[in-house]
């Protein structure tokens, strides 16, 4: 009677073992797929101008820090500030104190030199000692041309003076130019502009720059050169404007905004609350609704039209469903529950 107890006691542990773990596997099946509510418009071309706007800073064409040779005493700077200047004009007077002393060296050398000729003639010198000072008659020449352009420094084009930092007795360290001398009449300014506008943009197009300083009054510039390259990091081109400044209304530093004029096209444009923005970097993308699931898709955008926003992506098409609502808690392949 007892080994048959014992026998039933194993055979009701088992079953009740099994039960258990036939529970538990029951329980893991039980999965809830996650559905996400969101709401969705169908996507539609339409026509817009193609007008951007881009925040530029003003620039001289011609901008260069004047400098002597090499480190020495100002003897006179002969303009100021807001002086114009000619080309080829002398602005500034060097100690000429070496120059003095290099003349008078090469004064004692071409006197030597022509008692040398003489002793050469009668043989009471060698070819080689002759030879020397020949040599160093042509060094002393050179220095002397050396200081002379280091005595007198001259603009290198027809401007203003627009920095001063040193005066009259002044020691010329290199730390900071004597002037800066800058043309005024033609200005230029930068613009960085998206890859997709890359075939538009053509060098002579016409622009238009708005200041707010001059409020109201519109000045016309030209596109001046097209980057051949673009940055891979913002996926922009480099543009550089020219601004014809003959009157010098403009001043280089001058905040400016510029409008090109790209004609009209055919694009998409959505709210631009839909549109997200990866955290720590310059991508953008929105979702889509495909067969009941959410499907991300990378975009560039374009121009903004209050509270929308021209997008671009060669894999989103007319008659899509975006996203517009309820995109925040999206990622790609969550199911989705659309809501009307």
């Amino acid at each position: 009677m007892k080994q048959v107890h014992v026998a039933m006691m194993t055979l009701l542990a088992g079953a009740s073992m099994l039960t258990a773990c036939s529970g538990k596997s029951a329980k893991q099946e039980v999965v809830t797929e996650r559905v996400e509510n969101v709401r969705v418009a169908t996507l539609a071309t339409t026509t817009i101008g193609q007008e951007l706007e881009y925040a530029t800073n003003l620039q001289a064409v011609e901008e260069v820090n004047l400098v002597p040779v090499s480190p020495g005493r100002i003897d006179r700077i002969l303009v100021e500030v807001g002086s114009r200047v000619q080309k080829g004009q002398v602005l500034v007077h060097m100690d000429q104190t070496s120059l003095l002393q290099a003349k008078i060296n090469l004064t004692n050398l071409e006197n030597d030199f022509k008692r040398y000729e003489a002793l050469k003639e009668t043989g009471a010198i060698s070819q080689q000692t002759y030879d020397q000072l020949q040599a160093q008659l042509s060094v002393q020449r050179t220095s002397i041309a050396y200081l002379e352009s280091n005595t007198q420094i001259k603009a290198p084009f027809s401007g203003v003076v627009a920095a001063k930092n040193y005066e009259n007795g002044e020691m010329y360290s290199g730390a900071m130019p004597i002037l800066t001398v800058m043309q005024l009449n033609q200005l230029k300014a930068y613009i960085n502009m998206p890859e997709s506008y890359y075939p538009l943009v053509k060098k002579g197009m016409k622009v238009t720059l708005t200041s707010d300083t001059y409020e109201g009054k519109t000045f016309q510039a030209s596109i001046y050169n097209v980057a051949p390259t673009v940055n891979s990091s913002t996926r922009t081109f480099e543009v550089e404007l020219r601004v014809p400044n003959a009157g010098e209304t403009l001043k280089p530093g001058m905040f400016a905004r510029a409008k090109i004029s790209l004609g009209q096209t055919s694009a998409v444009v959505v709210p631009y609350q839909s549109v997200l923005k990866t955290q720590g970097a310059n991508e953008r993308y929105v979702f889509v609704e495909k067969d009941g699931k959410a499907k991300r898709y990378t975009v560039t955008l374009g121009q903004r039209f209050d509270d929308q926003v021209e997008i671009r992506c060669d894999s989103i098409t007319e008659g899509d469903r975006l996203v517009t609502a309820g995109q925040a808690r999206l990622v790609d392949g969550v199911k989705l529950n659309v809501v009307e």
